[in-house]
């Protein structure tokens, strides 16, 4: 039997020797590479994560003590420990195990993560809840560097030290987030990642004085006092953490060693481990960014199936092809240079490319600046990290009108990641904006000509969402505000962005069961009024608007509105969308089926709405 094979829950791992400790990291990288390969998902984060979490696992009870993964992209070896190893070939597979810490999974998962920078905060939460309702149990935040790019994680730290509560932050640094770390975090962390022999010194000199602590304790005073005036205070000092570090997070035993004694110290305590991102992989340590977030791959030589153009390659090649006839035009990202296809950019045009690290907030406020002084910057952003840039995009952007451009990436269903990363709720808030223009193309060529539309002929805010993956069925290039897709009498089906491909497919099978379908495709959601469509509701008397987005803030219901104000008087009005639910992991097909918004619950609702 392999060590792996007896780990069923967190307690198993306390039973085990410490010979057996190098080959369970070795058993546990081998079952990753195995089980990622055909399921996808994040690799090369989890197999430099592999001794941190046994050691982890080895000091705390994590269904009664408190972990705070921050992002969480590196939770996997904490999942196979805490009983679900034998789920793991469901791994972000529709109604199989998350790929990110979910509470309603395990009460070994502290809290939700699938973004950054937030886990210090969290963890100093549930540590004064501690104290206050006077109960034990201890808290760590496993914070990676990536994450310290990004600023709240430095209202947390602060605050942390400030309260003087007993807190462990276990800080993984890789000098990688999904690319590689930038900025004056990085800068320092490369500063303090001194000889890990430090640390081995450190524990020997411990022991030399095992069974002194009188002797011990004066040493130890002369040692830091002579320490406080020959060395630089470091950042973590300064704030008040006692620094413990750099420690190599590949060596089990020393992590263990550590963090004992940093539960021990019952204070704001800093563990700062250095590690390799894709460790023991050759290839994904050769190339962390590009299995990051991986789809299912040779396990042998790395090489990742399938894949293909998608409309992130093409963002980042028209941006590229504008930029070199047009030197005002700036990109910006936030430590998602390949992600959101800025690469090209970036080695092309070096000077004109801004990765601001995790700092979607800094990365709005930094655009509007570009903008006020004349520059035309786009900022490439996931739609569900644009959220944290919510009060920039008012306070900064739009009071002033600035011409900022949004390329909101991942805009829709996202799949696999789950409902942290799920594109849904841009729609809302980046309509609410004063002043905000949003363009939807559904397919590459409108893709290239919305987005020179945006920098060149709209004025003020705009942004340009697009989805993940590559285009479908619809090919063609239309820029008007509505294009009238197709002409039918029976009913009026509106949408836009990819949508398209799905009532297209609608269509078809309701012209077998004689309905005739009028298709309106908006190519603008930002306008007061809708003339074509309600021109084709006068005609039809009848509307159905499917929407790959929650219910609050829909389209439809704005449109309706307007079509009410226009005074137009509709037989019916039937609205296909997400609903007011926590949408989970799975295919775009599947969840598009399961909450009734494809092409099967249009042709039904059809039927509905014209009394068949």
């Amino acid at each position: 039997m392999s060590i792996l094979e007896k780990i069923h829950t967190s307690a198993d791992i306390k039973k085990l020797n410490e010979e057996e400790l190098e080959p369970l990291c070795s058993e546990i990288r081998a079952f990753l590479i195995e089980h990622v390969s055909k399921t996808g998902g994040h690799l090369a984060s989890n197999l430099g994560a592999v001794e941190l979490t046994v050691a982890l696992h080895r000091v705390y009870n994590t269904a009664v003590d408190r972990l705070v993964f921050d992002v969480g992209h590196q939770c996997y070896v904490h999942k196979i420990i805490t009983g679900r190893k034998e789920r793991f070939s469901t791994l972000r597979q529709y109604g199989g195990i998350s790929g990110f810490p979910k509470p309603y999974e395990s009460p070994d998962d502290a809290f939700i993560a699938g973004h950054a920078s937030n886990s210090v905060s969290v963890a100093l939460g549930m540590a004064k809840a501690r104290s206050l309702l006077h109960q034990d149990y201890d808290v760590v935040a496993f914070i990676g560097d990536g994450a310290l790019t990004g600023g709240l994680s430095y209202e947390g730290l602060v605050s942390a030290a400030a309260s003087g509560e007993p807190i462990v932050i276990l800080l993984n640094d890789n000098n990688m987030s999904i690319d590689m770390n930038v900025g004056g975090t990085a800068s320092l962390l490369q500063k303090l990642r001194v000889k890990p022999s430090y640390m081995h010194f450190k524990r020997a000199y411990r022991q030399m004085f095992y069974g002194m602590p009188s002797l011990y304790s004066f040493n130890h005073r002369a040692k830091e006092w002579v320490k406080g005036k020959l060395l630089p205070e470091n950042m973590f000092s300064a704030m008040g953490y006692e620094y413990l570090g750099p420690v190599d997070g590949h060596d089990v035993h020393q992590m263990e060693t550590v963090l004992r004694w940093a539960r021990d110290m019952k204070k704001p305590v800093i563990v700062h481990a250095v590690t390799v991102k894709g460790k023991g992989c050759s290839y994904a340590e050769e190339h962390p960014e590009r299995y990051h977030g991986v789809g299912p791959f040779d396990p042998v030589s790395g090489e990742v199936y399938g894949g293909g153009e998608s409309f992130s390659d093409i963002f980042g090649k028209t941006l590229c092809a504008l930029a070199e006839q047009d030197e005002r035009i700036t990109a910006v990202t936030a430590a998602m240079t390949s992600g959101t296809g800025l690469d090209r950019f970036g080695l092309r045009y070096p000077d004109r490319f801004s990765d601001v690290g995790i700092a979607e907030g800094h990365a709005a406020a930094m655009a509007s600046g570009m903008a006020k002084q004349g520059l035309i910057p786009v900022f490439a952003v996931y739609s569900s990290f644009l959220q944290r840039s919510y009060d920039m995009l008012i306070h900064d952007v739009s009071l002033q009108k600035l011409h900022v451009v949004f390329g909101v990436d991942r805009a829709g269903l996202v799949g696999s990641d789950g409902e942290t990363h799920h594109g849904i709720y841009d729609v809302n808030f980046l309509r609410s904006v004063p002043g905000m223009t949003v363009l939807c193309p559904a397919s590459f060529g409108e893709l290239h000509a919305m987005l020179e539309e945006a920098i060149y002929r709209i004025e003020g805010p705009v942004a340009v969402r697009y989805p993940r993956g590559g285009e479908g069925e619809y090919r063609d290039i239309c820029t008007e505000d509505e294009q009238i897709v197709r002409t039918g009498t029976d009913l009026t089906i509106v949408c836009y962005g990819v949508m398209i491909n799905d009532v297209l497919s609608a269509v078809r099978k309701l012209d077998e069961k004689g309905i005739s379908a009028e298709v309106i495709k908006l190519n603008k959601i930002t306008y007061a009024k809708f003339p074509r469509v309600f021109a084709s509701l006068e005609k039809t008397g009848r509307l159905l608007m499917p929407e790959e987005v929650c219910a609050i803030g829909c389209v439809g219901r704005h449109l309706l509105a307007q079509a009410s104000e226009a005074g137009i008087r509709l037989q019916a009005a039937r609205f296909l969308n997400l609903g007011d639910n926590i949408v989970p992991h799975g295919t775009r097909a599947q969840l598009l089926r399961d909450y009734r918004v494809d092409a099967d619950a249009m042709v039904k609702t059809a039927e509905e709405i014209c009394g068949l």
